[in-house]
């Protein structure tokens, strides 16, 4: 039953991201003449993405910390990464910020273009060059008010442990001076493998925002302390859950 569902629902999702992608448009055509930072597009592109979790019965988001985060603070935002779904779920925050999203992800048909109708920043993993632009792009956010959003594992892990962080969104809070929003993610790897098609039955799926760690707490570390030391805050948090998710 879960292979047919889980068929059923691939389907759907490439439909609707095609009707859903007209809307996008309109948006975009309509107010990028005044909104400059693209927040209204952003957030109809939450609502596009928060409804792949929220009509899936197999399914059950529960989000923690959503109040740590101040409106109008532009943040530089770390989350591990377990699964495609990590995506849908930070979306589901329906707080302002950037993608940092590798160059492939634009060339996606409709997600793709979607992505780049937002002005999210694209990050090409093999070129040097293209890590400094993004790094430029970031900055360059920063400084316009828009958080960015980091998955600083590089790439998604297959298991609960936590991969080794790059360090390129610690170079970007201190280099900007803004404050890091790390977050917490659990059970989205359980729920959709990295491998397959077929979706998992899951509902203990939890995004847990952490306290913000302002400029001054960090600015005398270097960018490999500060790597490690919020990959150590990650890590413990990530295990009390775990641990309150087994009581």
């Amino acid at each position: 039953m879960l292979t047919i569902f889980s068929l059923f629902y691939w389907i759907f999702a490439a439909v609707s991201c095609t009707v859903m992608f007209i809307p996008a448009v309109l948006i975009w055509l309509f107010t990028f003449p005044f909104d400059k930072k693209m927040k209204i597009l952003h957030q109809y592109s939450c609502f596009w993405a928060s409804i792949y979790i929220t009509l899936n019965p197999l399914w059950k988001l529960t989000i923690e910390g959503r109040e740590k985060i101040r409106k109008n603070v532009p943040y530089v935002m770390v989350s591990n990464h377990q699964s495609v779904l990590d995506i849908l779920a930070l979306y589901s925050l329906f707080v302002h910020f950037k993608w940092v999203s590798k160059v492939e992800n634009f060339r996606l048909p409709v997600v793709g273009w979607n992505m780049s109708l937002n002005r999210y920043i694209r990050l090409d993993r093999s070129s040097t060059k293209s890590f400094m632009k993004m790094m430029r792009d970031s900055e360059k956010n920063l400084t316009r008010g828009n958080s960015v959003m980091i998955f600083p594992e590089g790439t998604r892990s297959l298991t609960n442990e936590f991969r080794n962080f790059k360090e390129g969104a610690f170079h970007l809070a201190l280099r900007t001076k803004k404050p890091l929003l790390p977050i917490i993610l659990h059970g989205t790897g359980a729920a959709a493998p990295k491998k397959g098609f077929v979706l998992r039955l899951n509902r203990k799926m939890r995004l847990r925002v952490l306290a913000p760690i302002p400029y001054e707490e960090f600015a005398n570390l270097t960018a490999d302390e500060l790597t490690q030391k919020v990959r150590t805050i990650m890590v413990e948090e990530h295990k009390k859950l775990l641990q309150e998710l087994e009581n």
